[in-house]
């Protein structure tokens, strides 16, 4: 039997969900690396038995069997073709299964799939469940060894056998049947339009794959891996085995000597508390737990001063400190120096590392006249609110560059402009396309930034700025030239470039780099090169536990171990 016809309309809707299913899945199965372990996502289009018909992006089944070819029936006049549908399908050599893409990872803990009956056909002979690679699919799930069903004419569950035992009740056309896997305890369960049936099976081996059999003419079924919300609410059923996995780490037996473990506790609190530069937290924690410190508190002191300086996004001053402090560092290693000038560049788009009107004022005095117009939010003056709320005023833009209604090219102004009446792709200032010389990449529309750039209309050096920012662009490229080129230090100054060609950086897509959380990488990277400059480890005991907690889990999951989809490190260390 052909399956039910799909229109346009209907495939154009299939292909939506689809598009959808990764942030779903994800969120079901958020300890799944699909790069090693890919999710089931639709049926096979190879690993299926000649008689099953695929639809529907490959979720909907069909039995279309017959020896006579897909979908075809023999050519017989009406009694005799009737008599060849009712003989079709009323032995097991009539039976055809279909597996999923893939196998189930165990890093999901529990997985669920559901399957609707759009017909139940002729006669209902219909299993639900999960079979091993290389299980024969001329065959009913649950029939042969390493592979379990729930049949759908009589409610018996097959465990690798022909013969069923009572589990639950029939299903027919409308039900939804759904099929779950605990790999914690390595059991699987059934639900029956959203009710839980009890546990079918124990004792089931890894690696085994969702699986549908059909074997009478007629019968159509739709899947859903997770593409749509289930019917059955199994993330109750997953909250409930996280608690569980929690209370078992919690309660996990530790070694009668305590006062051993409080010791290695305290310790690593510590060299975190001095890692990290919390000098004043650092010496009280010693005080009150007899714990030593190794590091100078001087040292300590520098490189907390020169913390607070990238995290505040003064990165030109952090690296002035750094080469008073620590002299011959940043030379030793160009590429952090390359870290910190390519954020430099970013907070001096974002006004933080400010460029022409002072360290840190918010107001500066024009040369001409009694300009006390806001700071602008690169560090150029103009008609903009302030730095902080980034409310542009009608003739500002949102860099804090004047707009104007022309566009001139200075005579020492390196950059070249030409005239574009195509909108700009990226939402950028339209009208131009700006080349700057030093700078390949920047060829959208820095003439938001250049905007009246010889007049200046909002005044107080916003020409010196703009040039200032330019110019440590060339150098900042230059400066790339002379590292062995890569992909992650092209991306990055790429990615900073970028900024330049959006009238409001902070609403563009690149605008991300200016979120003062990117600042902590930065800082972390000039840290740990100052303590490992000093001798000392680069990397906190606790963060170096936590690297090796994570590994662990990762580890689990390429063993089959399910119980690591519930080992949450991050609700561990923040409860």
């Amino acid at each position: 039997m052909a399956a039910p016809g799909s229109g346009r309309g209907t495939m154009d809707s299939q292909n939506q969900v689809q598009s959808d299913n990764v942030d779903r899945l994800k969120l079901l199965y958020p300890n799944v690396n699909e790069e090693e372990t890919p999710l089931p996502r639709s049926w096979s289009t190879k690993d299926k038995f000649s008689y099953i018909g695929l639809s529907q992006n490959n979720l909907r089944v069909h039995y279309k069997g017959g020896t006579q070819g897909p979908g075809r029936r023999p050519h017989l006049p009406y009694l005799h073709l009737r008599l060849w549908m009712y003989r079709h399908g009323k032995t097991h050599k009539d039976a055809a299964s279909v597996r999923a893409t893939h196998p189930i990872p165990a890093a999901c803990g529990l997985y669920y799939f559901e399957v609707r009956i759009v017909s139940k056909g002729r006669d209902g002979y219909m299993g639900i469940g999960l079979s091993a690679h290389g299980v024969n699919m001329n065959r009913l799930p649950g029939w042969d060894k390493h592979s379990y069903g729930y049949h759908g004419d009589d409610g018996h569950s097959f465990c690798s056998s022909g013969t069923g035992q009572p589990y639950g009740p029939t299903f027919t056309t409308g039900d939804v049947i759904g099929c779950g896997v605990n790999l914690v305890d390595n059991t699987c369960f059934y639900t029956k339009n959203g009710h839980h049936l009890g546990i079918a099976f124990r004792g089931l081996p890894p690696n085994l794959y969702p699986t549908v059999g059909l074997q009478t003419p007629g019968e159509v079924v739709d899947a859903n891996f997770g593409q749509q919300p289930f019917v059955f609410d199994i993330e109750d059923m997953l909250r409930e085995l996280r608690a569980r996995t929690r209370l078992a780490i919690d309660e996990f037996p530790l070694p009668d000597d305590q006062g051993q473990w409080q010791q290695v506790l305290h310790r690593m609190v510590s060299t975190y508390l001095v890692h990290h530069g919390y000098c004043s937290t650092a010496q009280a924690f010693a005080r009150a737990t007899s714990q030593p410190i190794q590091e100078d508190v001087t040292s300590i002191k520098n490189r907390q001063r020169i913390s607070k300086l990238v995290l505040s996004g003064r990165i030109g001053d952090a690296i002035e400190l750094t080469r008073r402090l620590f002299p011959a560092l940043l030379e030793r290693d160009a590429e952090l120096l390359f870290l910190l000038k390519c954020r430099q560049f970013v907070e001096m788009v974002n006004g933080s590392d400010a460029q022409g009107c002072g360290e840190s004022s918010t107001t500066c005095t024009c040369a001409e006249g009694d300009c006390t117009a806001p700071a602008a939010s690169n560090g150029v003056c103009a008609t903009v609110i302030s730095h902080t709320s980034r409310e542009r005023s009608p003739h500002a833009a949102s860099n804090g560059v004047t707009e104007s209604s022309s566009l001139r090219r200075s005579e020492n102004c390196d950059v070249e402009m030409a005239t574009d009446t195509r909108p700009p792709a990226n939402g950028a200032h339209a009208g131009c396309e700006v080349v700057v010389k030093g700078m390949p990449g920047v060829t959208a529309s820095v003439a938001a930034l250049l905007a009246d750039y010889t007049e200046a209309e909002g005044g107080c050096g916003a020409r010196a700025s703009v040039e200032r920012m330019l110019a440590f662009g060339r150098e900042l490229y230059a400066m790339s030239q002379k590292l062995q080129q890569d992909l992650y230090h092209k991306s990055m100054l790429e990615d900073a470039f970028s900024l330049l060609a959006y009238s409001n950086p902070w609403d563009s897509p690149v605008g991300w780099q200016l979120e003062p959380v990117r600042r902590e990488a930065v800082c972390e990277a000039l840290n740990s090169a100052i303590l490992e400059s000093l001798n000392q480890q680069w990397i906190s005991p606790v963060e170096a536990c936590v690297s090796h907690s994570r590994e662990l889990v990762r580890r689990m999951s390429r063993a089959g171990l399910g119980a690591c989809a519930f080992a949450d490190l991050g609700a561990l260390l923040t409860r």
